[in-house]
């Protein structure tokens, strides 16, 4: 599930956990979310900590929440691309930011991550 990184606040790595999810199609959209409390179990983190991060989501809109209704993923398709394209955005960012130093060519980066792709998609 998740390998929690002690450095970072558990609601935020749990936020990620549930976008990385639903970009991925892992969770579709509308898909019906287990109880704060069966999550928190889940996980193994107090349930207040899943509190907090569902509530986040809700204001993000990526979940909804209904009267005396289980949580759902939005089922909103616009909202997960956007969220999909930040995603990536923030992960090219990363990356670029940490091969900057390395003076290599565009082409040459090009070229090592088509190959690293084409092996992941071997996989």
């Amino acid at each position: 599930m998740i390998q929690f990184d002690k450095r970072l606040p558990v609601y935020e790595q749990i936020i990620d956990y549930v976008k990385k999810q639903i970009v991925s199609g892992e969770w579709e959209l509308g898909r019906e979310l287990p109880s704060r409390r069966e999550f928190a179990s889940q996980l193994q983190v107090n349930p207040n900590t899943v509190q907090r991060a569902f509530r986040e989501m809700e204001e993000m809109g990526l979940i909804s929440t209904g009267n005396n209704v289980m949580s759902r993923v939005t089922d909103n398709p616009d909202l997960i691309g956007q969220l999909k394209q930040e995603m990536l955005q923030e992960a090219i960012q990363i990356f670029a930011d940490s091969i900057y130093p390395l003076h290599v060519s565009n082409e040459e980066v090009m070229e090592q991550l088509e190959q690293a792709m084409k092996r992941r998609e071997g996989e």
